[in-house]
């Protein structure tokens, strides 16, 4: 059985739920462990979860007026966890967060509020339940995620769930676009050049009732072994 590293956040049952029925293990990782590379060791996929901003200033940009920060000690982290998880070849699920850590790691930058810097933008801060529709995303046609999707996609359109302010700018060198929302916002992204290497902002971690978004999970630990 699998063993994936996932990184902590404030909302990690949902995430646990959808790694086990995928049938894997969970490593729980946060700052507070002696250190990134060394957290890895053993670990055969890693999932990044949600949760605050990434410091702008790892990007090279000062915060905006809406920038809420993640917990102490965690942009660091998870920046050189997934910096080592690249370098190792270790298959990734990036999620909401995830996908913006991701990206920053990469060397991409983000969007760091949608509502004021996205003319015309869609909401995408959807909260009346977890599972609530908040948008639907056009997949790239030829993409790991549009292979994942296929039974779910109609033609090359996919609903979501939507929770965040912020979203990938600059794509990161070496990644694609396999996402976008109807007002241009990049939804996910992936690295053709790797094993499995996904990153989607929102959050199939919610539907692990109903089986949704089971694809992911599945084809990222048949990707670990």
């Amino acid at each position: 059985m699998a063993l994936v590293g996932l990184t902590a956040c404030s909302r990690l049952p949902d995430y646990e739920e959808s790694i086990t029925r995928a049938g894997a293990t969970v490593r729980l990782l946060d700052p507070t462990m002696a250190g990134p590379e060394a957290a890895l060791d053993g670990v055969q996929a890693l999932v990044l979860t949600g949760g605050g901003d990434v410091d702008p200033q790892i990007y090279g940009e000062s915060a905006h007026a809406t920038f809420s920060g993640a917990e102490a000690g965690r942009d660091a982290f998870e920046i050189t966890l997934v910096r080592t998880a690249l370098e190792r070849g270790v298959p990734v699920l990036a999620i909401c967060r995830g996908v913006q850590v991701l990206n920053v790691a990469a060397g991409g930058t983000l969007v760091q509020d949608i509502e004021t810097q996205v003319p015309g933008a869609l909401v995408h801060r959807v909260e009346a339940t977890p599972t609530t529709i908040g948008h639907e995303v056009w997949v790239a046609a030829g993409s790991t995620l549009a292979a994942l999707m296929a039974e779910r996609l109609d033609g090359d359109t996919l609903l979501v769930n939507s929770r965040h302010h912020q979203a990938v700018k600059q794509v990161a060198p070496g990644f694609v676009v396999s996402a976008t929302a109807p007002d241009g916002v990049i939804e996910a992204i992936e690295h053709p050049g790797l094993p499995f290497c996904l990153g989607v902002q929102w959050h199939p971690e919610n539907f692990w009732r109903t089986g949704e978004f089971r694809a992911l999970f599945e084809g990222l630990l048949k990707v670990a072994g």
